[in-house]
């Protein structure tokens, strides 16, 4: 059990109406001392804490979440991202693959686009991609017999 005495309590209270009287005059001045850049990208790291790996996962997550990929029955939306400025690709698979595939997996679809697009391939690595992981797909969440497949996101690219 936890005691608190009256003197504690007493300066507890008094430090916390003299912030509630303060704030007023202190928070707008407060947000003229930061100066917020220009927002160019959805993640924007002011106090450069993220890693340029961990900026990009964070932007491709985020862009997963826009289009819906998050919204699927079973939890089985894949999202390829590929990161034009960046020269990069981003894979991000939601939640229903965590038990199920190996990161490997995905780093080898990786792997089979950027060899593509290293060579110049642009629409060979993409169609690679988007047939391996449609494999990765039909292999953890194989359709029913007689069943169609339930298709529950568009599969045309959107550019962002």
């Amino acid at each position: 059990m936890t005691v608190v005495t009256g003197s504690w309590l007493r300066r507890f209270a008094a430090a916390a109406v003299a912030v509630a009287l303060l704030w007023p005059v202190v928070a707008p001045r407060a947000q003229d001392l930061v100066a917020v850049p220009p927002l160019r990208s959805p993640v924007t790291d002011l106090t450069g804490t993220l890693t340029p790996e961990q900026s990009a996962e964070l932007e491709a997550k985020l862009r997963a979440f826009a289009l819906g990929v998050w919204d699927t029955d079973a939890n089985n939306g894949v999202l390829i991202c590929v990161l034009l400025a960046d020269h990069d690709v981003e894979i991000v698979a939601d939640r229903g693959f965590n038990a199920k595939v190996d990161a490997s997996e995905w780093s080898a679809i990786y792997d089979a686009m950027e060899r593509h697009f290293r060579a110049g391939e642009f629409e060979a690595g993409a169609v690679a991609g988007v047939r391996l992981v449609g494999e990765v797909v039909a292999r953890h969440f194989p359709l029913r017999p007689g069943e169609r497949s339930p298709n529950e996101l568009p599969n045309r690219p959107a550019l962002l």
